[in-house]
């Protein structure tokens, strides 16, 4: 199907329909304006490469609202071409104004077509492969399949959301009691962001509003004290905020105190006279927000009926038109009109958990929403009527019933009107309207604020089940990638960092991960992590003063109150200090404790990491002052810490059975080499294999008696631990038997019969051994057998090469074997070279060093010592080639110096 076709509108096109039908070819009314494409190797790796590109680009684009979907869908199109079909996967990207188009093909060479008339099953979701149709169906706007004999093309379609671009609106003409509060003097900060990010204009009410002078942050990048909503699946990061040309939201920004002031923004991109762009910032107290928020569409009169007569929709009338499209903008709307409409000094909404047994702070005005937002109060605190949301409740003096209301409690507040949100008779929320003064509500009150309930219960359970499904499809891309990272990795501190980098700032502000080695040990601060560098070191010294959490292995999150506890004590105890020695200067260790403690000051939650029955540790997640984790959160951060835990116990065991190997391995190598009078003896040697220190290749220089000395170069079929066994059976019966005065071949024969007896064990062996004696006259006599190894090389002063022996049967294969020994006499200035075939079976494609590129290597070696001849072949060797070496490899060389001249 070309770019241009336009799929059905009634739905996607089904994966058994080898090309769309006819009918239904019609042109697309969106016109292409971008496109990125890119093929990926049929590799596990580009599975996470394809959804990396598809978000880069679609990020690239402005598009985030439909990245996680594009992220998803990708992953497991993608999985099913690389990895279940074996091809490379192609990835094309087409931007319209209206959407995106992504589309994934491979080339699989033997698949069938399936038939017109042919039902295809889409198979159970549980299934590993076939998921990513039935993915499309669900995320997709559209989707369609194509096929030719050796040709799948998949693709999906995401519209964006619908939105009202440059619409200008005027509200009506209202009575001053419905004008939005604001304070006496509205301050709006004036903040210009360059090029690079970094602050280059700060005005007054800025500095008034943040507690920073000008000179202290211009020059510094916006982001460092920018608390962005990190909630995944659910906003951009603000760093693409300020690119965008016209930006508009809240977020928060760090004061200089240490408290997060939530804002309202409206960000425009502008460009001065020499074309160098910058952004406008425009920020206002968050409670401030009607000074700035634009509506996106027009709106009504705010009246129980139209001109023509007829009544307006009862929603509208309370909330007001156009209502807002995201749901912390809808609460925040009705926090607001619900205070306006009862003359309250403060409102709160509270959103009901799944088991309607807590709910959750989702939005106040008039109260300290940074400490409250997200926090969590039961839905029934005591037996009567009034102690339970489920009902309307009015309380004319909170101060003759202490913690009747939780959430009011020390905020001055006295009378306060709370009723239920419910939505086909189950409870889904709380709305609550509260005055400083007593006696201020009756039942009266009650029955209009439940009448607005009604009224918008609906719609914020509407806006809810949104959000959480974004949060959903934001969770399922973060755990695809999170999974990824961790199973990359069998190195344990890597592991931990990765645990640590991905919970901070995505779920939390900080994050500590302390492991327990085994049963009887106490768990271990291994890695902290806060989203401020400067303040790791502090908060890792604070958490290092207290007892560590108990590993206790029942799932979910725990709260852990000791961290919030020792910060208040340490600033307490700093703040006293401070006042006794410098009642008027504020000292740079006071300021840091203090620092530290708002940073760990909120809530502080456990988790334990579990793994095969055993608690391995555990994760602990924080927030600053006063704040709350939003449940969606703690469930990530739940299944995150299954994942890690798997992986942190992976990597541990991966080590362990390293340090074995290594261990044992270690035990397999020759002890210090002996000196050789008048003989230069060197050995370079390389394992393949990741940890490897011994392989198949072997070496060995040992005394025999009658002043000579035994040399052996080897190679056992294979590589790893299993060659090395047979490796440690060699060098050890070598020496034995070579010390017992046994020759050459008859220790190579009984060396032979060793190996044969270790039956399906055995592995063949072809090895170089020989004699070494220095001679009065300054040459050295070998006495060499080479039973199926590569042939020594001989290296005289005139650079001729010859070979010093001749080949024999290997080891390992025949019962009988009939070898014997040659003699070679080495003059002063010869060498013999010794390799294994890991030097001469070194590959270039179809190219490979072989016996002559080795003899022509060392001709180039006259008049090097031993260890130059050695280092010079192995360099040659590692450069013959760009991959690394496949197999083991050994360089043993001798050189019988020349005699020194007076």
């Amino acid at each position: 199907m070309l770019p241009g076709e336009q799929p059905p509108a009634s739905g996607a096109e089904h994966p058994d329909h080898g090309s769309l039908d006819p009918a239904d070819n019609r042109t697309r009314s969106s016109v292409i304006t971008a496109r990125a494409a890119h093929t990926f190797e049929p590799v596990g790796r580009s599975v996470a490469a394809a959804r990396a590109f598809v978000r880069d680009t679609l990020q690239g684009w402005g598009f985030g609202d439909v990245v996680d979907d594009a992220v998803v869908l990708t992953s497991e199109l993608v999985t099913n071409a690389v990895v279940h079909a074996g091809t490379a996967a192609e990835v094309g990207c087409l931007r319209s104004g209206d959407g995106v188009r992504i589309e994934v093909s491979d080339r699989y060479p033997e698949r069938e077509i399936p038939l017109q008339s042919s039902g295809v099953a889409m198979g159970s979701p549980d299934r590993e492969g076939g998921r990513g149709l039935q993915l499309c169906a669900a995320l997709a706007t559209r989707w369609g399949v194509e096929y030719s004999p050796a040709h799948k093309h998949v693709w999906f379609r995401l519209d964006l959301p619908e939105r009202q671009v440059g619409t200008r609106t005027a509200g009506p003409s209202v009575s001053t009691e419905l004008l939005p509060l604001a304070d006496e003097r509205v301050r709006v900060a004036v903040i210009q962001i360059d090029s690079e990010g970094a602050v280059s204009a700060w005005n007054d009410d800025a500095q008034e509003l943040f507690g920073y002078p000008a000179k202290q942050i211009i020059g510094k990048p916006l982001t460092d004290y920018a608390a962005w909503p990190h909630t995944p699946g659910t906003s951009t990061g603000i760093a693409e905020a300020l690119r965008l040309s016209r930006w508009e939201g809240s977020y928060g920004i760090r004061a200089a105190d240490g408290r997060v002031v939530p804002v309202y923004a409206s960000h425009l991109r502008v460009r001065d006279p020499q074309g160098e762009p910058s952004t406008v910032c425009l920020l206002v107290r968050d409670d401030e927000r009607a000074v700035l928020a634009t509506p996106q569409r027009g709106t009504a009169p705010e009246s129980a009926h139209r001109a023509d007569g007829q009544s307006t929709d009862p929603f509208e009338t309370f909330i007001g038109s156009p209502a807002p499209d995201d749901l912390d903008g809808l609460l925040q709307r009705t926090v607001e009109r619900s205070r306006d409409m009862l003359d309250g000094d403060a409102a709160f909404l509270l959103l009901a958990t799944d088991d309607e047994t807590e709910l959750e702070v989702r939005a106040t005005t008039g109260l300290p929403s940074a400490r409250q937002r997200f926090a969590r109060v039961p839905v029934d605190t005591g037996s009567g009527r009034y102690g339970t949301a489920r009902m309307p409740a009015v309380h004319e003096d909170l101060s003759a019933v202490p913690g009747a209301v939780p959430l009011l409690n020390g905020t001055g507040m006295r009378s306060v009107v709370t009723v239920p949100l419910k939505v086909e008779g189950r409870l889904t929320g709380s709305l609550g309207v509260a005055a400083e003064g007593a006696g201020r509500y009756s039942n009266e009150e009650a029955l209009r604020l439940q009448f607005a309930a009604d009224r918008i219960a609906l719609a914020v359970e509407s806006a809810r089940l949104g959000e959480l499904e974004r949060l959903r499809r934001g969770s399922l891309s973060f755990l695809v990638e999170a999974s990824d990272l961790l199973a990359g990795t069998l190195d344990r501190d890597q592991t931990l960092a990765l645990m640590a980098q991905m919970t901070v700032p995505t779920l939390a502000t900080w994050c500590a991960v302390y492991t327990i080695a085994d049963t009887a040990s106490e768990p271990y601060l291994s890695y902290v992590l806060h989203e401020d560098e400067e303040r790791i070191d502090g908060l890792k010294a604070l958490l290092g003063r207290i007892d560590p959490p108990e590993p206790v292995p029942t799932p979910g999150a725990r709260i852990w109150p000791a961290p919030a506890r020792a910060a208040h004590e340490a600033a307490l105890e700093a703040s006293v200090r401070s006042l006794d020695d410098e009642p008027h200067h504020l000292g740079s260790g006071i300021g840091s404790t203090l620092t530290t403690a708002a940073s760990v000051g909120g809530e502080t939650v456990v988790l334990p990491l579990v793994a095969r029955n055993r608690v391995i540790g555990m994760l602990v997640l924080g927030k600053p002052s006063e704040d709350h984790f939003r449940q969606e959160n703690l469930e990530l951060a739940e299944d995150l810490s299954r994942r890690a835990a798997l992986a942190l116990d992976n990597s541990r065991l991966y080590s362990e059975r390293m340090a074995i190997s290594q261990s044992l391995q270690r035990s397999l190598l020759p002890p210090d080499m002996p000196e050789v009078p008048g003989v230069e003896v060197e050995v370079i040697y390389r394992a393949a294999g990741e940890g490897n220190e011994v392989g198949g290749d072997f070496y060995d220089l040992f005394t025999i008696p009658d002043g000579a000395y035994g040399f052996a170069i080897g190679d056992v079929c294979g590589t790893g631990p299993e060659a090395a066994a047979v490796t440690g059976l060699a060098r050890h019966a070598l020496r034995l038997l070579a010390r017992e005065g046994y020759s050459g071949p008859a220790v190579l024969e009984r060396l032979n019969n060793a190996i044969l007896d270790e039956g399906e064990r055995s592995r063949f062996l072809t090895l170089l051994y020989g004699e070494l004696r220095p001679q009065e006259d300054g040459s050295a006599l070998l006495k060499v057998v080479c039973a199926g190894h590569p042939l020594p090389l001989r290296l005289r002063q005139d650079g001729s090469v010859e070979a010093a022996a001749e080949p024999q049967p290997l080891l390992g294969v025949m019962d009988d074997l009939e070898l014997y020994e040659q003699t070679v006499r080495l003059e002063p200035g010869d060498v013999l070279l010794c390799v294994t075939d890991g030097i001469t079976e070194r590959r270039e494609g179809s190219r490979m060093l072989g016996d002559d590129g080795l003899a022509e290597v060392l001709k180039g070696c006259t008049g090097l010592t031993a260890g130059a001849v050695a280092a010079r072949v192995m360099r040659a060797v590692e450069r013959f080639a760009a991959d690394s070496p496949s197999d083991d490899m050994a360089i043993l060389t001798m050189r019988v110096p020349e005699p020194q001249r007076n």
